[in-house]
């Protein structure tokens, strides 16, 4: 079994990110932590295999957590996710050796590759011998475990959508006790206006959410959504 760490400043995205390990066969999050302080506490508590680790970070970034679990001697493999796209914290993130780099928002298969190119790497590792001498051949096979094909996007969802922001929306709508409008979702999420509307407007027409109209002084009616439940 593979322990993982979860580190994410969000509690509601650090919750999906692990539900969707817990989906992936041989993995199990062990621990998870919403600052660089309490990931290399846990760390250090009790070591993991893997962190799936955010870059921005309350207190610092997710290469400096790196930059000093590799100081304390901690060579615990690190996958990036995180939002930071820009080339100077995608180079930086390779220079420090991390095995994969995921741009938010991402799907469920996303992820899932990610997984499964890191489990084959470590039983090709454990082929080879942990701590032997590879030829070429053997080290090609290493290098090559981590390689991964292009995942197409999720069928169930328009082109633009992720599995992720999908899930933080319906947690938000189905531990509401009222109906929420745009402005509240996006309030509560974290995301753009526009953007909980697009998908509060697709996840309505999925038959997800109920639509009703709620009128005010100015005459324009504010939609506001429900949970529907299955």
């Amino acid at each position: 079994m593979i322990d993982v760490l979860v580190v994410d400043d969000d509690f509601r995205v650090a919750e999906i990110n692990a539900k969707y390990v817990g989906k992936v066969p041989g993995f199990r999050v062990t621990a998870r932590a919403h600052s660089a302080a309490q990931a290399l506490a846990a760390v250090e508590r009790a070591p993991v295999d893997l962190v799936l680790l955010d870059h921005y970070l309350p207190d610092q970034t997710g290469l400096e957590l790196v930059h000093r679990m590799r100081e304390r001697g901690h060579g615990t493999d690190v996958i990036m996710i995180t939002a930071a796209s820009d080339v100077v914290t995608v180079q930086a993130a390779m220079r420090l050796g991390a095995l994969h780099y995921l741009v938010k928002p991402f799907t469920f298969a996303a992820l899932r590759a990610r997984l499964d190119s890191y489990a084959a790497l470590r039983r090709t590792v454990d082929r080879v011998g942990g701590h032997g001498v590879a030829g070429q051949e053997q080290v090609d096979r290493i290098f090559g475990a981590l390689r991964t094909t292009p995942v197409p996007s999720s069928p169930g969802l328009p082109s633009g959508h992720s599995e992720p922001t999908t899930d933080l929306i319906c947690d938000v709508l189905h531990r509401a006790d009222h109906p929420l409008s745009a402005h509240e979702v996006a309030a509560e999420t974290g995301l753009s206006r526009s953007t909980a509307q697009r998908y509060l407007r697709h996840l309505e027409q999925a038959g997800r959410l109920s639509l009703s109209l709620k009128y005010g002084d100015t005459g324009r009616p504010e939609h506001r959504y429900a949970w529907v439940a299955p």
